[in-house]
């Protein structure tokens, strides 16, 4: 697995802040499909179909994520989603984006105030994601592809407020999507 070229300093990322807090709101993009066959391994695609069953086909959720205190995948965490604008600048080059691990990388607001838990979110014509409440935070393995400074970053209090580390979602309503789909906020 490739590494990124070179961490970037908290000053870096403050200066391209402006940049994600643009991030569209009305409707956003799907740039990036990501799934994790095993762990540490990566493969971008350029569609996928999700099932409310089974996450994203190829994806190792349904194996390996479990929440020990049900026995069971933890739905809360099915699928991940992080903010391109961020991703891009922490990762470097297009070739690092993948090492987040996150599925679906999207040219979208992601933020507690404009997605609290709870939202749902309209991928491509058929995929419904709700937004959970469980947190996504920088670990040690985000820290050693992408640097310290971008980990304390993403998870000081604006960072956590705005979710630059990304989002978890549940799968509502399942389907087929494509890099390249539009990303919306669903009224409710």
């Amino acid at each position: 697995m490739q590494s990124a070229p070179q961490f970037l300093s908290s000053r870096e990322l403050e200066a391209g802040l402006a940049e994600v807090l643009s991030s569209p709101r009305e409707i956003g993009r799907l740039e990036v499909i990501v799934v994790r066959p095993r762990s540490n391994e990566r493969c971008c695609l350029t569609s996928a179909h999700l099932t409310p069953e089974q996450g994203i086909e190829g994806d190792r959720w349904i194996a390996e994520q479990s929440a020990p205190e049900i026995g069971e995948p933890d739905w809360r965490s099915q699928v991940s989603l992080m903010n391109s604008r961020i991703l891009r600048q922490i990762a470097g080059h297009e070739d690092a984006v993948a090492l987040a691990g996150d599925n679906l990388i999207v040219d979208f607001d992601l933020s507690e105030e404009f997605l609290p838990a709870g939202s749902k979110v309209a991928i491509g014509r058929d995929v419904i994601l709700e937004i959970t409440a469980t947190p996504h935070t920088g670990c040690k393995k985000f820290e050693a592809r992408y640097g310290a400074e971008a980990r304390a970053f993403i998870n000081n209090p604006r960072g956590t407020a705005l979710h630059l580390r990304g989002r978890y979602g549940l799968i509502i309503r399942g389907g087929a999507i494509a890099v390249g789909d539009t990303v919306c906020k669903l009224r409710q």
